[in-house]
């Protein structure tokens, strides 16, 4: 019975050392352990000198090439359901829906939402395929105050705001439109600004497998301005670095440096 129960906990032992163990992507740790909504693990390969890199691993990273989740005919089906609903929102506001300023409102309101969060209509993929170019530039690329309209997934009122994305090439680039497409892919959505941050990095690091990738974005919540502590001022400054933009403070100085200026 005892070598049995020292058994099970070394077995345990092991488990938890394997599911505390950090899984790298261009030079910066994940926890394996933390998945965020809408991502995988996939698989790496192995590359590299020493014992642990002679192993595949697995890095957590979003599987933005499947991810399309509506489609055109799916708006047109859906379009009734949410025009009735908002219906029924009006009705339990105490609203008349069949008085004249309103009789057009659900219609309106359903078009509306579906516009807002058209980014579920789209793939980053399809967006990237023929823009990215094989160039012998290895210095920072920044693009800076991209505008940002998205939707707060807690209480349905925008967030509005700036991007700002760098990233250090690695013998490719991507023409500078469309980091703001991917952008607005990804910001047309219900969101917190947290996963936005990081699903925008994620993306580029996919798509380019630069040295690293930096995300800063500037925005102000509806949902702290019109209700709640309704702090009219107040904005939230979300960053995710990845790669030497997290390894080296030389270079996250200089992409925050130039952004600010």
């Amino acid at each position: 019975m005892f070598q049995a129960n020292m058994e099970r906990t070394k077995q345990t032992q092991s488990e938890n050392e394997t599911a505390g163990t950090d899984t790298a992507m261009n030079g910066l740790h994940f926890d394996a352990r933390v998945k965020m909504p809408g991502w995988s693990t996939m698989p790496k390969s192995a590359g590299g000198a020493g014992g642990s890199a002679s192993t595949a691993s697995s890095s957590v990273m979003e599987s933005w090439r499947e991810e399309r989740t509506r489609s055109v005919e799916d708006n047109e089906m859906s379009l009734p359901s949410i025009a009735a609903a908002y219906t029924t929102i009006l009705r339990g506001l105490g609203e008349d829906p069949q008085r004249q300023g309103l009789l057009k409102t659900p219609w309106r309101a359903a078009t509306a939402m579906q516009f807002f969060t058209k980014g579920y209509q789209e793939k980053i993929i399809d967006v990237l395929n023929d823009a990215i170019f094989d160039e012998d530039h290895d210095e920072m690329v920044i693009v800076k105050d991209i505008d940002m309209f998205s939707m707060c997934e807690h209480h349905l009122v925008p967030i509005f705001g700036r991007v700002h994305i760098g990233y250090l090439p690695n013998k490719r680039v991507l023409g500078l439109s469309k980091l703001a497409r991917i952008v607005e892919i990804y910001s047309r959505r219900l969101q917190v600004q947290e996963r936005l941050t990081k699903q925008i990095a994620v993306a580029i690091t996919e798509a380019l497998q630069p040295a690293g990738v930096g995300v800063v974005i500037e925005a102000t919540h509806m949902c702290m301005v019109m209700r709640g502590v309704q702090k009219m001022n107040s904005k939230t400054v979300t960053s995710t670095m990845l790669g030497v933009f997290r390894e080296d403070p030389k270079t996250r100085d200089e992409f925050l440096t130039l952004i600010r200026s």
